[in-house]
């Protein structure tokens, strides 16, 4: 070789020169693409689609290059590989994202109002929807980018309404008044999983209150001295010898001058502190239940904000805090204030905004879970999805076995709205997809029906992500050809968000066709065998 042909090996490799030049080639290639082939065995990941408002971060990397590797192994096997990617709308964390954007530009969210908000959405989406997923590109990531999807798409969306009118009929989805976890600063309802709990240093204020017609006070201990406004009941142990006395006698509530009975009921713990409880139906998810078995009135004395609304009396307005110390602060006053106690406890945060969450009562929308869950808990069980590291399942198990109703409507204007309609006149309910939408109201013929303005859980919306991405609620070639899928790769923090769900979903809505065994892994958790 003559001097002049000769070129020089770079002393350092420049990805920047061959890696966009590669992966170009692979996608004109097709070479990730996946098309239904009997003549192969299909192999199916779909990616936890990641929020819009993200950017990659190592744990995404993690995770993504876990999938690339499974995929291309399997290509590499003669499997028909689909790697099937997408984002999700993430209704709290982007509505978050744009309202702090607004802001900055002087616009306050309901001066736009509804629509001219989703305007705002649509735009944030476009703009900032596929910076993870270029990113993800810029990893090598071999996803059929063709089949890419995004929750809120006119497919995903379809398949949204459907489960919802589906599971109405049934009488697994229902509206009712609940406790629910409410959020002051966002302003919405968020479910169990999106509450953290984090230690916090508070007290415990010991307060007595006087039983009516005797000289006898009863005395408890709380960490809330606030919903004492909303007390409407007093609660000891049947077999507590020392009240039993003053079963069905009443004590009468300061500042707001109630009286309320003192109940029995085995809730209470006769061994902790003074044995006795004070029961809050309205702003506590135990006696909620216990005002139910006892059928005792529901006061609700928080505003959405966490201030003091008309029922808190003098208090009215006040943010639950000062209301907090002003209220301790006249019971001493009273000679009512026994002691505080400095206590160390675990106090639930809202995982997006960080704030103390409040539980309230309120009408929602919720899906029953009591049969929901079943198939799920009996999968893991059986192993028929396995779960690695094994100890995963205790945090599994741990959710399911403490399962309450899904609380699914969110106080958003981002994300799936929710089918129903309601009669301006007499108020009838009827639940029904877009294209059925009522005009006239079948009970009284009113000619006005609004539709509610609560939009539907993030999580609801993913839980349908598996199949809703293959076509479901139609039976596609596609969804009978690669469903159910074989490897999920997800962290651990999302196993009762997301998999859960998923699972659940899956029996819930019979999507299952039997053809294959299955394999869900994650940096933290794998199920092999059939999943479904």
């Amino acid at each position: 070789m003559s001097e002049q042909n000769k070129k020089e090996l770079a002393k350092t490799y420049d990805p920047k020169a061959i890696e966009g030049r590669l992966y170009d080639k692979w996608l004109n290639k097709k070479y990730f693409h996946a098309e239904v082939d009997h003549n192969k065995k299909p192999f199916t990941i779909v990616i936890p689609p990641p929020n819009i408002t993200g950017q990659l971060h190592m744990g995404h990397a993690l995770d993504n290059t876990m999938q690339d590797i499974l995929i291309r192994f399997k290509r590499m096997q003669g499997y028909n590989a689909l790697w099937q990617p997408g984002t999700d709308h993430a209704s709290i964390a982007t509505e978050v994202k744009i309202i702090e954007k607004l802001k900055e530009e002087g616009i306050d969210k309901n001066d736009l109002g509804r629509e001219g908000f989703l305007k705002r959405a649509w735009e944030w989406k476009a703009e900032y929807g596929g910076r993870i997923i270029e990113q993800l590109k810029h990893l090598g990531s071999s996803c059929d980018w063709d089949r890419e999807r995004f929750t809120m798409d006119e497919g995903c969306s379809k398949a949204v309404e459907e489960v919802f009118v589906k599971l109405y009929k049934k009488d697994m989805i229902y509206k009712g008044s609940r406790i629910i976890n409410w959020c002051p600063i966002c302003k919405t309802s968020i479910s169990d999983a999106e509450v953290e709990y984090e230690e916090q240093a508070g007290h415990f204020w010991h307060i007595k209150y006087p039983v009516v017609g005797t000289d006898e006070f009863i005395q408890f201990a709380t960490t809330r001295p606030e919903t004492m406004l909303g007390d409407t009941a007093v609660a000891v142990h049947p077999e507590d010898e020392r009240y039993a006395h003053l079963v069905g006698k009443k004590v009468l509530l300061p500042f707001v001058n109630r009286e309320i009975p003192i109940i029995a009921d085995n809730y209470v713990e006769k061994d902790f502190g003074t044995g006795v409880v004070k029961i809050t139906p309205a702003h506590d998810p135990n006696d909620f239940e216990v005002g139910k078995r006892h059928n005792l009135p529901e006061i609700n004395i928080m505003n959405d904000d966490a201030t003091i609304n008309a029922n808190g009396g003098k208090f009215e307005g006040m943010d639950r805090y000062a209301a907090r110390k002003q209220m301790v602060k006249e019971l001493d006053e009273m000679g009512l204030l026994v002691k505080i106690e400095d206590y160390t406890h675990n106090v639930g945060t809202h995982d997006r905004c960080k704030t103390t969450i409040e539980p309230l009562i309120k009408q929602q929308w919720f899906v029953r879970m009591d049969e929901l869950i079943k198939p799920a808990v009996e999968a893991v069980k059986n192993k028929d999805i396995v779960l690695v590291p094994e100890r995963m399942e205790k945090t599994y198990f741990n959710w399911t076995d403490n399962i309450r109703d899904w609380c699914i409507s969110r106080q958003l204007w981002w994300g799936h709205r929710i089918p129903a309609y309601y009669c301006d006149k007499c108020g009838e309910v009827v639940v029904a997809k877009e294209a059925d939408a009522p005009s006239v109201c079948p009970k009284c013929g009113h000619e006005h029906m609004t539709q509610d303005p609560d939009t539907l859980d993030t999580w609801f919306s993913s839980a349908l992500w598996p199949f809703s991405t293959l076509g479901w609620p139609e039976m596609t070639e596609d969804l009978k050809y690669f469903y159910p899928t074989d490897v999920l790769v997800t962290g651990y923090d999302i196993i009762f968000f997301w998999v859960i769900r998923m699972i659940f979903s899956g029996f819930a809505l019979r999507v299952f066709v039997a053809r294959k065994s299955s394999e869900i892994i994650s940096p933290i958790s794998i199920a092999t065998k059939p999943v479904w």
